[in-house]
């Protein structure tokens, strides 16, 4: 996508990454290059923060003409897997982005990557230490105090050489040795007290085999590697400020030319009612809180697209929080109001029961049965019409049904009219019950004149209530699973005298066996989503849902409370 021309009065709108960029181009830095990339870890799933990242780094690419890179830090052996790489990539095409060329790998320059640590060590800018991490983490003195340089800090040259060549071809124990970089024990920023380049770990890796038996940390494979790709503007969460100091001086030995990557820090993006964390959420997967990484009360990728999360509602959202520079909660309300926008204006319009209770019109043919038009999406004009099925016996909620029912209750009563949507104008005359007094029917008279549509007197008489409905000769049997947000306070991990999981919602899933819905919803796919209409927003789910066993996950419910707030 171009770049739009932008009149001057919109420029103050633009996010502080933005006037960077800007600022960038105007002074002709990096050729008038934008390159940013997305930098995942392949040790778990993707989750919504991460898709805030997404679409940060690919849209700002797009939006200046320039390219994206797809990198994954794979310099951990320990817990990266194929699995998550091949997820990660994924959902990057499910929010509707493509990274230029072929994805890479930190892994990639892991080559390079050594010669420039040999660099080092011949410069007498790196050493190798012999000493354990606790003991490392212990010299490091603390905010107030300088930390004490390693009793290795001055082996020679030759003898880091060495023994450094030694740890890659796999002659010591993990753990035994590491590489630090030779940089200043006083420094006021603690991750320049001589930070751990490389540390020993004899697994195999899953690209490079057993090639390595050293793998570089993150601070010095993350800046090295920006910097062979060409990136300008490297784009991290607000963790990382500390460490731009560091990236600075890696990138001050190593790199040749005028040419640097640039490290920008923004606020990290928080979720109400949920966690964000990749070591809770593993909590919640490994204790069974919930069925797995892609249980649509995660708020993984996977998860909030399994709940039927539409990923254009998702860069809406990205695109209305926008860019901060301090930590904040953003309202689960909002994000549920996105998701509201974008089905309104998709998701055709059915009708389900999901509480079914049979009604009888007694005054209806038994053997008739007619069809009922109704549009498929009145946000949409050309979604057009449907035919739906109607005849003496339907399906309507229980819950739309009352025998006591207060004055101000215009559903279903004996005595009372409703209309049918679509269909008729019905009065309830009786309610049948079994021996223990649970209602098994409910019996109505129709008014045969007052079909909707049909221009009669009849038909546009004003009634308060209309019900939907579904015909028990023709519909079709359905699981509906009931999603509602996984915690039951925003905060759940805000107070440390508790743990979070105390707060975990015991009704953030229902399952309701034996719905009723309208015979077009046999041909519903999975994925297809809905609007069930009066309860909410569905999708018929990703992997359970079958032609032979129909399953709707709810998305949000009609209500919005966001837009409620707005307007007070």
């Amino acid at each position: 996508m171009n770049k739009p021309e932008t009149p001057s009065e919109e420029k103050k709108s633009l996010n502080f990454i933005e006037q960077i960029i800007e600022e960038d181009l105007k002074n002709g830095k990096n050729q008038k290059r934008v390159h940013t990339r997305f930098p995942p870890e392949p040790n778990g799933y993707l989750h919504i923060g991460h898709a805030k990242s997404i679409c940060l780094n690919f849209g700002l690419a797009r939006q200046y003409n320039g390219k994206c890179n797809l990198r994954f830090d794979d310099t951990n052996p320990e817990k990266e897997e194929t699995e998550y790489v091949e997820s990660i990539k994924a959902d990057i095409r499910w929010l509707g982005f493509e990274w230029d060329g072929e994805e890479m790998y930190a892994s990639d320059y892991f080559d390079q990557l050594y010669e420039w640590a040999v660099k080092l060590i011949k410069e007498g800018k790196a050493y190798v230490d012999d000493q354990t991490p606790e003991e490392i983490s212990k010299q490091r003195g603390t905010t107030k105090e300088p930390g004490k340089e390693s009793p290795f800090r001055e082996r020679s040259v030759e003898e880091n050489l060495d023994l450094f060549e030694q740890m890659k071809n796999g002659a010591f124990e993990s753990g035994s040795k590491v590489l630090r970089a030779k940089i200043d024990m006083a420094s006021p920023n603690m991750l320049l007290r001589d930070p751990i380049m490389y540390r020993i770990l004899n697994r195999e890796h899953h690209r490079t085999g057993n090639k390595w038996h050293i793998y570089p940390m993150y601070d010095y494979a993350h800046g090295e590697s920006d910097y062979i790709e060409g990136i300008t503007h490297s784009l991290c969460t607000l963790e990382f400020e500390v460490h731009r100091p560091l990236y600075n001086w890696f990138l001050d030995q190593l790199a040749e030319g005028e040419y640097r990557p640039q490290q920008i820090e923004f606020a990290r993006f928080n979720l109400g009612y949920t966690v964000m964390s990749k070591r809770k959420l593993l909590e919640l997967v490994n204790e069974g809180y919930v069925a797995g990484w892609d249980d649509p009360r995660m708020p993984t990728i996977t998860g909030i697209r399994r709940r039927g999360y539409p990923p254009a509602a998702i860069r809406r959202f990205s695109e209305i929080i926008g860019i901060a520079k301090r930590d904040n909660l953003q309202d689960v309300a909002l994000l549920e109001h996105t998701v509201r926008e974008s089905l309104n204006k998709t998701a055709p319009r059915v009708m389900a029961v999901l509480n079914p209770v049979k009604l009888v019109l007694t005054n209806y043919p038994e053997d008739k049965v007619e069809h009922v038009e109704i549009e498929n999406n009145p946000e949409d004009e050309d979604a057009g019409t449907r035919e739906m099925p109607f005849c003496r016996e339907l399906y309507i909620e229980r819950d739309d049904f009352m025998e006591d029912a207060p004055r101000k209750f215009f559903r279903m009563t004996p005595g009372k009219e409703v209309r049918l949507k679509a269909g008729y104008i019905v009065k309830c005359t009786e309610a049948i019950k079994d021996s223990d007094g649970n209602i098994t029917e409910i019996h109505a008279t129709y008014d045969p004149d007052s079909k909707s549509g049909s221009g009669t007197e009849a038909s546009m008489r004003k009634v308060k209530g209309t019900l939907h409905w579904v015909s028990a000769q023709h519909a079709v049997d359905a699981e509906v699973r009931q999603y509602d947000r996984l915690f039951t306070v925003e905060e759940p991990t805000a107070d440390k005298e508790k743990d979070y999981k105390e707060y975990i919602n015991p009704e953030s899933l229902e399952i309701l066996k034996g719905c009723k819905v309208e015979p077009s919803l046999a041909n519903a796919k999975p994925e297809d989503r809905f609007q069930f209409q009066r309860k909410g927003y569905f999708v018929a789910d990703r992997y359970d849902h079958k032609p032979d066993k129909m399953v709707f996950n709810r998305t949000v419910p009609l209500r919005d409370t966001w837009a409620k707030v707005k307007k007070k």
